[in-house]
């Protein structure tokens, strides 16, 4: 028995595109080709071969996989090993989803609460900030240098990343080449690794100011940040922080004159 190409299309449930491109890998060679009209035919065999065929994509191999496999092999037990393959590369492809969709989640919601502040100045205020866990790349070098730090930490504990970014600044004043900063992110777990700390960061007493535009700017902030705690008299705390609210995001650069950052000073 012989079937025509529309014929085989509707028994297997295979387009007559995907059938073409069978055909042209050599995957499902037709039965017969009419060499004057170049029409296709299949018969009974080609139909248990497109079953195998489509299983196959089911269980996510290539073309090129299910190629090697059918001219290879004719039953289960001698694809086992190709099988055991693939379900690990299934499983690292799921790991990695899962660490898609938590990036997702983040840049949600950040975005959803970046929406519900103000567009207008925003003040300075005192305001307890709690203890929190977070994993830091403690470095020294140009502010500009944090990106990498951020990087580091993102690649090895993406998927316990639980909040905005920070840096940590452990000098009183400006340095222009070798600043003491730690770049980190607050985390639900983790542990130590090469160039990454994990603990507990002291929380305490500060003075918040949050600053809207590009961080070239950021000094008028500063500015009215220390001009609020000196009339106060306050005594300053080492690391000062400054927490990411909004900045370039995973996907766009953004308007950096919308960037929000918080700078906070602790004081005793």
């Amino acid at each position: 028995m012989k079937y025509s190409i529309g014929e085989f299309s509707r028994i297997t449930s295979l387009s007559i595109k995907s059938l073409r491109l069978y055909h042209e890998k050599e995957i499902l060679v037709p039965s017969e080709v009419d060499k004057s009209t170049g029409y296709r035919y299949y018969n009974e065999r080609n139909i248990e071969l497109a079953r195998t065929i489509k299983v196959l994509k089911e269980y996510d191999f290539s073309l090129a996989e299910i190629k090697e496999i059918i001219i290879e092999f004719s039953d289960e037990s001698e694809i086992l090993e190709q099988l055991i393959e693939k379900k690990k590369d299934i499983e690292k492809k799921i790991a990695n989803y899962k660490n898609i969709s938590l990036s997702i989640d983040l840049i949600i919601t950040i975005e959803k609460e970046n929406k519900m502040k103000p567009e207008n100045e925003f003040e300075i205020e005192e305001k307890e900030v709690e203890t929190m866990l977070i994993a830091g790349s403690r470095m020294k070098g140009k502010y500009s240098d944090v990106g990498k730090g951020f990087g580091l930490l993102a690649k090895n504990l993406g998927r316990e990343i639980n909040g905005k970014a920070m840096s940590l600044y452990y000098d009183a004043e400006y340095k222009e080449n070798d600043a003491d900063i730690e770049p980190c992110f607050p985390v639900r777990k983790g542990k130590d690794t090469e160039g990454i700390s994990v603990r507990e960061l002291k929380g305490g007493k500060c003075i918040s100011l949050i600053h809207k535009g590009p961080y070239e700017q950021i000094g008028e902030s500063y500015r009215k940040i220390f001009s609020y705690i000196n009339e106060k008299s306050y005594t300053t705390l080492i690391p000062s922080r400054e927490v990411y609210i909004k900045g370039p995001g995973m996907i766009f650069k953004g308007n950096p004159k919308n960037y929000l950052t918080e700078i906070q000073i602790f004081i005793q």
